[in-house]
Order: structure tokens, then C-alpha cells, then sequence
């Protein structure tokens, strides 16, 4: 394993990338065992998600193995003491740019708690997850109390956006990105805005061996 940590942005926030973290092989089998996945619905994903619960058997187990792999480099790159597992998915990109909603054009956050890390096992050939900064209010990572101005410009510009964000546009500049090395292990904070990298040329097949899928799982740390 390679690991790196890199920093983007005026804040520096730390992004830590393993590279060869997992053979993505035995991740696909089990993707394929549980699919096919449901929409992902209650969320803005754009696309198909399968959570992994207790119940799933050697799914799970492989979760909690790699969590174990992967806790030096939490307590290293963010000193962590120890985290918490808030939820473990498949992830699929399958949803056309023409289809998106307004909400799902543009670069998200998952959570404005600093604790809340966002762990995203690339298991396919992807160009990544890129990182951004709203050019209006000037905001990288979002918090409690700028998130009432980050929803508002949000709201006011998300109409003007055509399909996916992937690059720098009129309302927001790409700060970073981490290339999807299938294998790879990427660790940063839910609050930072970041979109998947969609091209033009992606296949939005809803099928594990063919798709964009992803292993995606978010802890909140401890200290």
C-alpha cells in the first residue's frame, strides 16, 4: 500500500489516498452477489445504492476488515483516536446528465460535522472525485454557521448548471481531485464539497462489472 496526504484549498484540508488498499476483485463479486441495488432514494445520490448491514454476511465482515486496515490512516491523517461506523454502501453512478435534478448538478457535502469522514474504496477505472470551492460565497468545506449561505447560492445557481459538475464552471472552481484508481482508498471530511468526476463518454450501466461502483462508508471520528 502507498498512502499520501495532500491538502487542497485555502482552509489545507487533508485528503488522505491509499493506493492498492484492496483487490477490487473480491469487492465486485460481492457487489454482483447483492445486486440488483435499489435506487438511492432519501438522498441526492445520483444513482443506485446498497447499504451493507450485519445481515449480509461476508459483506459485512469484509466492511469490518477493512475498517480495521484502514484505522491507522484515520488516526494518522485526521488524529482520530478511534471511529464510529454510521453506514457502509455499494454505489453506482446511473443517472443521465438530462434527468438530474437541480440539486444533483452541483458539488455536494455530506455533513457539516468536522468529525464526520467520508472513506470511498474506488473498485472500477474512474477519473475520480473532484473538489471545489463556490466561487459567491468563497465556501470549500461547509459548517453550521455558513451553511445558510452556502444553500441559498445553491439554490440561486443550481438552475444554471447543465448536467454534471466535472470541472470548473461559473459557479464553482475546482480546488483538487483524486484520480479513481480502481484499488484505491480515499479518506476526507464530508463537509468539503466534492463531486464525482462524470464525463461525457461515462457508462451509466447498472451493472457492478460495468458501472461506476464504488464502496462507500462514512465514520465519525473520536478523540
Amino acid at each position: 500500500m502507498t498512502p499520501a496526504r495532500i491538502h487542497f484549498g485555502t482552509n489545507r484540508s487533508p485528503v488522505v489516498t491509499i493506493d492498492d488498499f484492496a483487490d477490487s476483485g473480491p469487492w465486485i463479486d460481492a457487489a454482483c452477489a447483492l445486486a440488483p441495488f435499489p435506487p438511492g432514494t432519501g438522498s441526492y445520490y445520483p444513482g443506485l445504492r446498497r447499504v451493507i448491514g450485519p445481515a449480509d454476511g461476508e459483506a459485512w465482515r469484509a466492511v469490518e476488515r477493512l475498517l480495521d486496515d484502514a484505522a491507522p490512516f484515520i488516526g494518522g491523517g485526521f488524529d482520530f483516536e478511534g471511529f464510529d461506523l454510521l453506514e457502509a454502501s455499494f454505489s453506482m453512478v446511473t443517472t443521465p446528465p438530462d434527468r438530474l435534478d437541480p440539486a444533483q448538478r452541483a458539488p455536494h457535502f455530506d455533513s457539516t460535522d468536522p468529525a464526520y469522514l467520508a472513506l470511498l474504496l474506488y473498485l472500477a477505472e474512474t477519473p475520480g472525485t473532484a473538489f471545489y470551492r463556490q466561487r459567491s460565497t468563497g465556501i470549500e468545506m461547509v459548517t453550521d454557521s455558513n451553511l445558510p449561505a452556502f444553500v441559498a447560492a445553491a439554490k440561486r445557481e443550481s438552475a444554471t448548471l447543465g448536467g454534471y459538475t466535472a470541472a470548473s464552471n461559473a459557479c464553482f472552481e475546482q480546488i483538487g481531485m483524486v484520480a479513481g484508481h480502481a484499488g484505491r482508498l480515499a479518506i476526507y471530511q464530508g463537509r468539503l464539497l466534492h463531486s464525482g468526476i462524470i464525463p461525457a463518454t461515462h457508462d451509466f450501466s447498472a451493472d457492478p462489472r460495468r458501472g461506476r461502483l464504488t464502496l462507500n462508508l462514512f465514520v465519525r471520528g473520536k478523540r
